[in-house]
């Protein structure tokens, strides 16, 4: 059987991404932050380092610096002149016949070449006791081994990660400049929706969406404003997008993106902006809107709460990353035992919610996380990854591979 909704009119999702990253451009604005409170925030220049790392040559281990050229056939005696603390280098010349006593990080006295273990030596006071297979220029870093000074520590459009802050700290880096955050304002629209908290009437609603989409948005590049419920109300709806559109530079809406005779979304973006109505074959999220209002971008989202997560996180996360600044906007994406069967309709490429296990290192399972209706929130809680079902594609039988997608990462 086909999917009832399958018709050339239908536009693929690959098509509505290209047509969406096309209109997009990367914001204009950046700020300075201290290292502390960058975490995950998109560097809009490269960071280039101010000197070399390390800064000096130093020890890798504990234990006894000294010149290879004094290493013998045989195990052999050096004599211990000094110590070498990490912050308290040792400052004379190293002299053939002697050694160092050194520490992790300490820095590797003038004329010593090599460490040797502290554990393969034997210490018999100042008289230190090497071995026959005593290996050259061991255990040593060099300076500069790590980064050039000059060289491009992190690039320009990099996400700051626990890492890349610690690395730009070890080169003496307090602050970065940063792309500024996307202003993006969201509202749910219907008449039938309540805010949590309240006594329900028949007919009636909670607004689940608002704390879905605030959810997803909860992100360091985000400055998100909640602009709650607006009712079916055509002077109500067109009053909250004009006034959004002017200190945004996104605004999201959930509800509202058909054809319907309370859907006065269409109607109302026809008039104030420029935005195409797509419908999209992909299940769940057919029906979407894009474009822009007087220079804010727009994304129309359906209603079902299951259709709001999977055109958010398909659609609107690619894009948000593009306006950020980052190149990196294609999910990450496998193949996968499916051990429970899987039923579709061909038609529209399907985003089915699935749970997604590690057998063995390299190895993995995945079944259905339940049903796959886009109103059920219980299957999508339970799921860790989506399975991929091709346009074209029918039912999949236990054992057979598919394509997963596991949630929140990209490349």
């Amino acid at each position: 059987m086909t999917d009832l909704c399958h018709s050339n009119f239908l536009i693929s999702i690959n098509q509505a991404l290209e047509n969406i990253s096309t209109a997009l451009a990367v914001l204009h604005g950046d700020e300075i932050l201290s290292l502390h409170i960058a975490q995950a925030r998109v560097l809009s220049e490269q960071c280039v380092a101010p000197s070399d790392l390390p800064a000096f040559a130093n020890s890798s281990m504990d234990g006894y610096a000294f010149n290879s050229a004094d290493i013998q056939t045989t195990d052999f005696e050096l004599i211990q002149t000094g110590i070498s603390w990490a912050g308290r280098p040792f400052f004379s010349k190293l002299e053939r016949g002697q050694c160092v006593r050194i520490f992790t990080g300490a820095v590797l006295p003038l004329g010593a070449d090599s460490v040797i273990m502290q554990e393969l030596v034997e210490v018999n006071e100042i008289r230190i006791h090497f071995p026959a297979n005593t290996q050259a220029q061991k255990n040593i870093r060099v300076k500069g081994e790590d980064v050039k000074q000059y060289d491009c520590l992190l690039p320009a459009a990099k996400q700051l990660t626990a890492v890349d802050l610690g690395l730009l700290a070890s080169a003496g880096i307090y602050e970065v400049r940063v792309k500024r955050k996307i202003r993006i304002a969201f509202f749910s629209t219907g008449d039938e929706l309540r805010p949590v908290g309240s006594v329900l009437t028949e007919g009636q609603i909670y607004d689940s969406n608002r704390y879905t989409l605030a959810a997803l948005l909860d992100n360091p590049c985000h400055e998100v404003n909640d602009l709650g419920v607006i009712t079916d109300d055509k002077a109500q709806i067109r009053q909250s997008l004009l006034l959004a559109a002017q200190s945004n530079d996104v605004i999201i809406t959930s509800g509202g993106a058909s054809v319907g005779d309370a859907d006065y979304i269409k109607e109302i973006l026809d008039e104030i902006g420029q935005v195409d109505f797509w419908k999209i074959a992909i299940k769940p999220g057919k029906p979407l809107a894009f474009g822009h209002i007087q220079g804010c971008y727009f994304f129309g989202l359906p209603g079902n709460p299951i259709s709001v997560i999977a055109t958010y996180q398909q659609i609107v996360t690619p894009a948000l990353r593009q306006l950020s600044g980052l190149s990196s906007t294609t999910p990450i994406r496998f193949k996968a035992i499916c051990t429970s069967p899987l039923y579709k309709s061909p038609g529209r490429m399907e985003f089915q919610r699935g749970i997604l296990s590690q057998i063995v290192p390299g190895e993995f399972t995945v079944c259905s996380a339940g049903k796959q209706g886009s109103n059920i929130l219980s299957a999508g809680s339970r799921a860790n990854c989506y399975i991929l079902l091709g346009r074209e594609e029918g039912n999949v039988a236990a054992g057979e591979q598919v394509l997963v997608e596991p949630f929140n990462l990209f490349l």
